[in-house]
């Protein structure tokens, strides 16, 4: 069974609070296009303006270090049928957390229900569950490959060093980031998880459709 793990990029939807939302229009319309094709041939091609922090989102250490790897350079195994881990927390993710997981090349994911709020104001405040500081050197050191949460972001946005963002990129561990959904998984038995961003040169961040299969 597969279960979709991401959020509906939609017109004039805010992501993040203080970035643009997309805007979704017509290139070439339905109607502008008969002009061009023989009778009864049509055809609509669209045009997305964006920001790359939109949706449920991937980060490559591009991100966060201006040497880091772009989110062309992720190779599909990184990214692609991983064995996940599944931890279920309301609050802060402490070392606690994680310390006893065998988490070498797997995705960690982490249920929060903070999705839950997605689009309302509630969902932009600093409560928000994230990762500590020390948790996250501890999973840069796990062999972890993939961290996604379902949270309006991996660190604590009152920390401005943001430190799980830079120990886990330094160490070359992918972040994904808006999950939701995260409770329709089990929590027991094999969970296979995929978020494939588009092979984007020169970005560090790039939506994906992230999703499990059980």
């Amino acid at each position: 069974m597969l279960v979709d793990l991401s959020h509906t990029v939609e017109h004039g939807m805010v992501t993040y609070q203080g970035l643009p939302a997309p805007v979704i229009s017509d290139f070439l319309s339905r109607q502008a296009s008969r002009l061009r094709y023989a009778g009864g041939t049509e055809f609509h091609i669209g045009r997305i303006d964006m920001v790359a922090n939109t949706g449920t989102y991937l980060d490559a250490p591009a991100h966060r270090f201006a040497e880091g790897a772009d989110v062309a350079a992720i190779e599909l195994d990184q990214v692609a049928d991983l064995p996940a881990v599944l931890i279920r927390t309301a609050g802060p993710i402490e070392p606690n957390a994680i310390q006893n997981l065998d988490l070498r090349g797997k995705a960690l994911l982490i249920h929060t229900g903070w999705s839950r709020h997605w689009r309302t104001d509630t969902y932009f405040n600093n409560k928000h569950p994230f990762v500590t500081r020390g948790a996250a050197e501890v999973m840069a050191k796990s062999g972890v490959r993939v961290v996604g949460i379902d949270s309006y972001n991996i660190d604590d946005t009152s920390d401005l060093t943001r430190p799980a963002h830079t120990e886990l990129l330094r160490a070359g561990v992918l972040i994904v980031e808006h999950l939701t959904n995260l409770d329709a998984l089990p929590d027991s038995g094999a969970i296979r998880f995929f978020a494939v961003p588009v092979k984007v040169r020169g970005l560090g961040t790039f939506p994906v459709r992230a999703f499990a299969m059980v």
